[in-house]
């Protein structure tokens, strides 16, 4: 168990692959000087725009509506790519493929997007979506992918595995027999870590292709 602190909404910040030093998402805290000092917290303006809008973008998500869910967030979707397979195993690595081969899934589908944060910063989001035969399978594989340094399932648009996605801007989600995973990265730009967090918290609402 990796002793990891908790972001500006008390969910646990995940570092799946190791990660060195530990970022703390959502805020960046700047110290002011005066009389009396003080600390003030401050966004970049896309970044807070994104959060205001995150609660509306996360229901378009659950409903599949891609495009307006980017829209919400003041953000603009560049590309879009899927890919569908049938078995996990080749697709995965670490403790993660492991298990594959104990508990073959019933199908993988994987997507990348691209999106535009309205700030000068494109965002590489990868989600895949794994359907397990049972329950309590899903639940097993979430609970592993869940936990530091145990690997993934090779998310697409990246190869060797960690060398895009590094498990620092992670989410995941069971529902019944599927189990989804969501990362982000930075594809050009500085996008700040409150965005990238952003663009996880909304990919892992997207129903199943």
């Amino acid at each position: 168990m990796v002793n990891q602190p908790r972001g500006p909404d008390g969910r646990w910040i995940k570092y799946k692959y190791g990660a060195g030093a530990m970022v703390t998402a959502g805020v960046v805290v700047a110290a002011t000087n005066g009389i009396g000092g003080g600390t003030a917290v401050s966004l970049d303006s896309a970044a807070s725009q994104a959060l205001k809008g995150k609660s509306s973008s996360k229901k378009s998500a659950q409903k599949g509506r891609h495009s307006e869910a980017w829209q919400r967030l003041g953000w603009r979707r560049l590309k879009k790519t899927t890919k569908r397979e049938l078995n996990c195993g080749p697709h995965s690595f670490g403790e993660v493929q492991r298990f594959f081969l104990r508990h073959p899934c019933v199908d993988l589908d994987r997507m990348m997007v691209t999106v535009d944060d309205g700030a000068g910063n494109t965002i590489a989001v990868s989600v895949a979506w794994v359907k397990m035969p049972r329950t309590g399978q899903a639940g097993d594989l979430k609970r592993l992918v869940d936990k530091d340094g145990t690997g993934n399932v090779l998310l697409f648009g990246e190869a060797p595995p960690g060398s895009r996605f590094t498990g620092k801007n992670y989410d995941s989600r069971l529902a019944k027999k599927l189990v989804v995973i969501a990362e982000s990265a930075p594809a050009s730009g500085r996008p700040s870590e409150a965005t990238l967090e952003t663009a996880v918290d909304v990919a892992v609402e997207f129903p199943a292709p």
